[in-house]
């Protein structure tokens, strides 16, 4: 029983081990900005925290009222202050949806510049 114990713990331990250092779940590098009051959900979907529920949401609450400034954001039930300052620099009420993921070789070429 004990050894059982034990090999299910060093298990788990390696499965987290390669499940954190794995790149697939790295978050993808964003470049521009999204406007919230003209995105689409799939748009939306690129912000990090925010999935096709939340996206859902965004659609929803802005075909009653659209945003006015980008910390009206908050009134969405699900995202909060904290979520805001994480979204801060990336979402707008003004112009066209820029937002879009960088590759990997295409930011590392920005960073070095």
């Amino acid at each position: 029983m004990f050894k059982s114990i034990i090999q299910l713990i060093a298990c788990a331990a390696t499965a987290a081990t390669l499940t954190f250092s794995s790149i697939a779940y790295a978050a993808p590098q964003l470049e521009g900005q999204i406007n919230i009051n003209t995105a689409t959900a799939e748009q939306l979907e690129l912000l990090p925290g925010i999935g096709p529920a939340m996206a859902k949401k965004i659609v929803d609450y802005r075909a009653a009222k659209p945003f006015g400034e980008p910390l009206q954001i908050v009134r969405i039930k699900g995202i909060g202050r904290k979520t805001f300052d994480r979204l801060k620099p990336m979402i707008t009420v003004k112009g066209e949806t820029t937002l879009r993921e960088v590759s990997k070789d295409e930011f590392e070429a920005k960073a070095s510049k």
